[in-house]
Parts: structure tokens; sequence; C-alpha cells
């Protein structure tokens, strides 16, 4: 998996500066570009695999994988902002806001997410049926009943009166996590037009599992490796899922759904194999 994962990395990177460098020069495209720079590339990831598993080519798929990578980065420079999580760290450098200021983040945002809806309609990607079909899953995935509701949710919480309960927190995560992550592991099938439910089961166990070994990170990481500041969750008084099941709940947790993710997998049988792993991977990284 680690070197298909890392042509992936390398793949989506060249996918990513070349639109990048074709937008007219100046701090905006700098800072597109800045926000791009790397990652673990695990939606990428899921977009070539999920590709792959339905007889769709690299080169179909890259396109869709760069889109899903260019929302999630607008979403990271977003989430970085003062108003919102008012980090000052993100992979291991100053947030895109501190090393520029607040407005360039946003409109770096903003032109990120209409970059990944304009990758979206490559014709590299297939006919314009099966492009329809992205283009309004990732709208779904990224909007007011996705990604952003999620967000939403997770700003509203840190208000509230009464911390939020185990099921508000997976209705949380659900959206802010999951839904790109979802989309993400049905890309494939919607290019096929084929049947999403294995890969969206595995996808909303992997989501979940996901954000689990997340706090389990804000808790116990190291700043230095994870390039992100750690410990903000327990200081804002956040309700997660170690503060809610403990460490060894929350492993526990996330191990069960790793195993529902690798279940959601069997009609694969061994083609899957990566996407095993990855699964794996999510829990076991320190980053």
């Amino acid at each position: 998996m680690q070197a298909r994962l890392g042509a992936v990395k390398a793949q989506v990177q060249g996918a990513l500066d070349r639109a990048i460098v074709a937008l007219p020069p100046g701090e905006l495209r700098d800072a597109m570009g800045y926000a791009c720079a790397g990652g673990k590339r695990i939606r990428a990831f899921l977009v070539m695999e999920s590709a792959r598993l339905h007889g769709v080519s690299d080169h179909a798929a890259l396109p869709v994988a760069a889109a899903v990578e260019a929302l999630h980065a607008y979403s990271l420079v977003h989430d970085d902002l003062p108003a919102m999580d008012n980090d000052d760290l993100r992979r291991g450098l100053p947030t895109l806001h501190v090393k520029w200021s607040e407005a360039t983040a946003i409109l770096a945002g903003d032109a990120l997410n209409a970059l990944a809806f304009g990758l979206l309609a490559d014709p590299a990607v297939g006919d314009a049926a099966a492009r329809l079909r992205l283009v309004a899953a990732l709208a779904r995935a990224s909007g007011g009943a996705g990604m952003v509701w999620g967000q939403m949710l997770d700003i509203a919480a840190e208000s509230a009166a009464v911390p939020l309960t185990l099921d508000q927190i997976k209705e949380l995560q659900d959206g802010k996590t999951g839904a790109l992550i979802r989309f993400a592991a049905s890309s494939g099938p919607l290019i096929a037009d084929a049947d999403l439910a294995p890969l969206t089961a595995y996808a909303d166990a992997l989501g979940l599992a996901f954000q689990i070994a997340d706090d389990i990170l804000d808790v116990t990481g190291n700043e230095d490796v994870t390039g992100k500041r750690v410990g903000k969750d327990a200081s804002a008084g956040k309700a997660t899922f170690v503060s809610l099941l403990g460490l060894d709940g929350a492993r526990a947790e996330a191990t069960r759904l790793i195993d529902a993710a690798d279940a959601a997998l069997e009609p694969y049988g061994k083609d899957a194999e990566n996407l095993r792993q990855l699964a794996r991977f999510v829990i076991e990284r320190d980053t």
C-alpha cells in the first residue's frame, strides 16, 4: 500500500501544481499552492483505489483525486481561521492566514473550492453523465448537508451549555469529516455507475475511525510529529470520543470500526487489499 500511496501523492501533487500554475500569478495563486502542498492524501488514495476496483483508469480518476484534495485544502484553510478553530500551525508550517492574512486565506479557500468543481469537469474523467454524478455528490458532501454542516455543528457545540452526547458527536463528525471521505470512496462506482453500497459502508466506518484517531492524537500526540497543535480539545472543554469513552474505549471503538470497514470490502476480495491496509493505517498513524 505504501508504494501505491506514494505514487498517488506524486500524481495528485503534480495535477494540483499544474492546475494552480495555470492561474494568474500573484499572492492568491501562491497561497493556493501553499495550501495544497503536502498532506497524507488519504482522500485522493480512496478515489484512485475505488476507481481501480471498478475498472476506471488512473488517468480518468486523477482529476477527481485532485479535486477532492483541493476541496479538503480549502476546508483546512477556513477551519484554521480565527473565527473557526483559530489554529496557527498546519502540517508543521504556519497556517495560511498567519503566513499571509485572513483575507487572503478566505479568498484562497474560495478559489480552491471553485477549482475542485472545475477539475471534476475534465473530460478525461468520463462522459457528461459521470461528471454530473460526481459534481452532484461532491456538492452534497461539502455543503449544507455535509462538511460545512458538520463544521457548523462543531462551532455550535463550543458554546453549548451541555456537552455533546456520543450520538451527537457521531452525527457531527459524519458531516465534518465523514462526508468527504464517503465521496472519495464512492468516486469509483460513481464514475462507473456501479453499486455504491459496499464502499459507502466502508467509508462510513473509516470516517469515524479516522476522527477517533484524531481525537486520540490530540491527547497522546507529539506536536513535532503531528505538525499541528495538540491538547486543544481538552483545553477547550470539547466533548470527544476520548473524553466520553476514555483512551482505551476510544481505541477499542476505532478497532471495531476498522473491522467493520474490512467486512464491507468482502465483495471485492483480494483486489481491495490496499483499502484494507489503509484502514489499519488510519488508526495506527502518528500524524
